[in-house]
């Protein structure tokens, strides 16, 4: 049978127990309560603006002259005189003489050609005058048929057909005397020389070449796709050309006069032709555009209207993220019409001062709730106001 120590201790030990978790449960704070975390995604957002665009082409060439020329010898002969213009890099007029060939043996044919002409002209006159007399005769003779021999017509032939032939030669020996002087065939820069005072040359020496300062040509490449954003495919477009000469940025402009009309082979582009009027300021005041000289070119094309122009990755299947006025997620279909660089033309699905996104969002749902940067920095000033207001009462 169990003493009352044996039941009491128990009791007591117990009972000491429970006292002492209740007294370490009431010195123990209660847990502070935390504020709720806002899970809302940042983004940022660019307002949409809406411009109207003229298209343009950019592409590149190498200006060159439109007409070039290689000055060929067509006689034989000395070279006796030279210009002093007729030096590489040297300007001429028109039908400015630039050399001339030793020409005496080609005066020496000439003036047997106007004897040989001479020549022909009485002895056709003496063959008519012999035609007549024998046409005469034979109107005394009654009874006779006259032939075409006895009229002497086919020695009229003859002469007539000498005659044409001197005239001929009087020609020929006449273009070569001209050809033993060389003239410029229009006003020219000269590109080189071959000859020097005293060379000799026959029929098809090279002389030397020259180019027509006139008109400059740049063949301007094209990718075929970008051909839709020119009028008319470029014809009569105005093309800015840009070069740096000198250390300094120059421009010139000129006009597109034709399309080579087939595509290369090689490069699959077309070319288009720019012509520039008097490269060189030979006739203006403006800065010479050298031949040789690498430009790019701005070509204008067709007028877009009012578009937008908005970064490239931001278009996923055609469409474009945007923040609606309850700072939700929208997706919004646009109409691309031209692609460049980085860069699209919208021309439909935006408005003036729509908020589209250009933030990366992980998880994007449409019709999320979003934010903005400065929404979370208001909510934090709130907060500190608040913090600051308890503390002021808590204090008083």
């Amino acid at each position: 049978m169990a003493t009352k120590k044996q039941i009491i201790l128990p009791i007591v030990v117990l009972s000491v127990g429970i006292g002492g978790f209740v007294a370490m449960s009431a010195m123990k704070k209660p847990p502070e309560e935390k504020e709720a975390v806002d899970n809302t995604p940042l983004v940022a957002v660019k307002q949409v603006e809406i411009k109207p665009m003229t298209f343009s082409v950019n592409s590149y060439g190498i200006v060159s002259a439109k007409y070039e020329t290689e000055l060929v010898s067509q006689v034989n002969g000395e070279i006796v005189f030279l210009s002093e213009s007729f030096v590489r890099g040297g300007f001429v007029k028109k039908g400015t003489v630039l050399a001339k060939i030793d020409s005496s043996d080609y005066d020496a044919d000439l003036i047997d050609a106007q004897a040989t002409l001479a020549s022909a002209r009485a002895t056709l006159v003496q063959e008519k005058a012999y035609g007549k007399v024998a046409e005469e005769e034979w109107k005394r003779i009654k009874d006779g048929v006259p032939t075409e021999l006895s009229l002497r017509k086919p020695q009229l032939a003859q002469e007539i057909a000498k005659l044409n032939s001197s005239e001929a030669g009087l020609k020929r020996a006449l273009r070569n005397v001209e050809r033993t002087t060389i003239k410029a065939p229009y006003d020219a820069l000269i590109e080189s020389r071959n000859i020097g005072l005293g060379s000799y040359v026959s029929k098809g020496t090279p002389l030397g070449k020259v180019l027509n300062t006139d008109n400059a040509e740049v063949r301007l490449p094209l990718a075929d796709k970008e051909l839709q954003y020119l009028i008319k495919k470029g014809k009569n477009a105005k093309v800015n050309l840009i070069a740096d000469l000198g250390g300094e940025k120059q421009e010139w402009t000129g006009t597109v006069v034709r399309s080579e009309g087939v595509i290369d082979s090689r490069s699959r582009m077309t070319y288009l032709v720019a012509e520039v009027i008097d490269p060189y300021g030979l006739k203006s005041d403006k800065s010479e555009l050298r031949y040789g000289t690498y430009v790019t070119a701005n070509i204008a094309g067709n007028d877009a209207g009012n578009v937008a122009v908005v970064p490239r990755h931001l278009i996923v299947n055609g469409q474009i993220a945007v923040l609606d006025d309850e700072k939700k997620l929208r997706y919004k279909p646009v109409n691309i019409i031209r692609q460049f660089g980085a860069e699209v033309v919208i021309s439909e699905g935006l408005d003036a001062g729509m908020n589209i996104i250009t933030s990366a969002l992980d998880y994007p749902v449409e019709g999320m709730q979003l934010a903005l940067p400065e929404d979370k920095i208001l909510q934090e000033d709130d907060s500190e106001e608040s913090e600051t207001q308890l503390a002021m009462e808590e204090k008083e």
